[in-house]
């Protein structure tokens, strides 16, 4: 049976890049880093890694194993640090991954708020483009807690938190509505230019999919990374785009519209396991007094001629 002194000299070749280095970061010796190696590879049966003149390369074998051993390590982490927690030797660490559009548009409330009431507990933020590539991180065991879409065929724990609405964002005088916090049906939005997304973000496909139901193809005017930003370019009159409502800031000088249908996205809270009591509390405050649609959005619809 593997160690997870063994696990962790795995890794650490893998990261360096050669057993030289690896052993210099883990002030160990050379030969007790491969005599260790040595007995791993032979108690999975086969080699994990090539050794190449000047470095290293994984085997079939050793990427198979590579994502279960950073797991493995990032539990055993993550153990001893509830059982810190639990007997009151607090590791004063909670750490959180997401993606970007979340971390600008809902977490600077829910983090403003945990850090009033929990001062010594710090934050640790791992910010991802998109939710396949959470979800992996999330597998290998990044965080103590994922916040962002339901992950598909997530065998951990998961808990709902509601969803958050996205909202379509222009300049002032577009023609496409003359008021903003007005509602605008989506099908008439095909011969509209748009501020797209790369095709990194996981906000594209929520555009590329909103604009297929409605039976066309976004005419792509400028592609952007983040949303705060295709909001801005938006503003300026670049073309349309459609964006969470919680990135737009209260005194935002864009046309906001409300499309229809509704463009929703579900949020979700989840983890490889259960979560200590710290991410427990940090849950239950984010999914009981954090809104995932802000109140001033919620108040520019409910009076469209409100500035």
């Amino acid at each position: 049976m593997a160690t997870l002194r063994q696990l962790e000299y795995f890794v650490a070749i893998v990261d360096e890049g050669s057993f030289t280095s690896a052993a210099a970061a883990l002030k160990i010796t050379q030969p007790g880093l491969s005599h260790q190696f040595q007995a791993l590879e032979k108690d999975v049966g086969g080699r994990l890694l090539d050794r190449l003149p000047r470095s290293i390369r994984l085997t079939a074998a050793g990427r198979a194993m590579l994502p279960s051993a950073r797991a493995t390590l990032a539990d055993a982490t993550r153990a001893v640090t509830a059982a810190r927690r639990a007997t009151g030797v607090a590791s004063g660490e909670l750490q959180l991954a997401t993606l970007y559009s979340i971390s600008y548009g809902i977490l600077p409330t829910a983090l403003s708020l945990w850090r009033s009431r929990h001062p010594d507990v710090h934050i640790t933020l791992f910010e991802h483009q998109h939710t396949t590539e959470l979800a992996a991180a999330m597998a290998a065991g990044q965080a103590d807690l994922a916040i962002g879409p339901p992950p598909p065929n997530w065998e951990g724990t998961i808990r709902h938190l509601g969803t958050e609405e996205f909202i379509l964002v222009t300049h002032p005088g577009d023609p496409v509505a003359p008021v903003s916090g007005t509602s605008v049906r989506f099908v008439d939005l095909a011969d509209q230019e748009w501020v797209h997304f790369t095709s990194n973000s996981g906000l594209a496909n929520v555009l590329d999919q909103a604009c297929a139901d409605a039976g066309f193809h976004p005419r792509v005017a400028v592609r952007t990374q983040q949303a705060p930003f295709a909001a801005n370019f938006a503003a300026a009159g670049l073309g349309l785009t459609l964006v969470p409502g919680n990135i737009i800031p209260p005194y935002f000088e864009g046309l906001l519209l409300r499309p229809e249908p509704p463009v929703m996205r579900p949020l979700t809270a989840y983890a490889r396991s259960s979560p200590d009591p710290i991410a427990h509390a940090f849950l239950d405050m984010l999914s009981e007094e954090i809104p995932l649609t802000p109140r001033h959005i919620r108040e520019r619809f409910a009076n469209p001629h409100a500035l």
